[in-house]
């Protein structure tokens, strides 16, 4: 069982950084978002 958890190990410190060195994200571009318009909330009822 030892054995089993000691390859386990192994094989998840084998995988770190199997791609290389970590890169930083390139900036992102501010969003230009522009909403306009008008909004109404009512409540219309009648008679039956």
């Amino acid at each position: 069982m030892s054995r089993l958890a000691a390859l386990a190990a192994l094989v998840l410190l084998a995988a770190c950084g199997v791609d290389g060195e970590p890169e930083r994200p390139e900036a992102r571009t501010p969003v230009n978002l522009s909403v306009t318009g008008t909004a109404e909330v009512g409540l219309s009822g009648g008679s039956s």
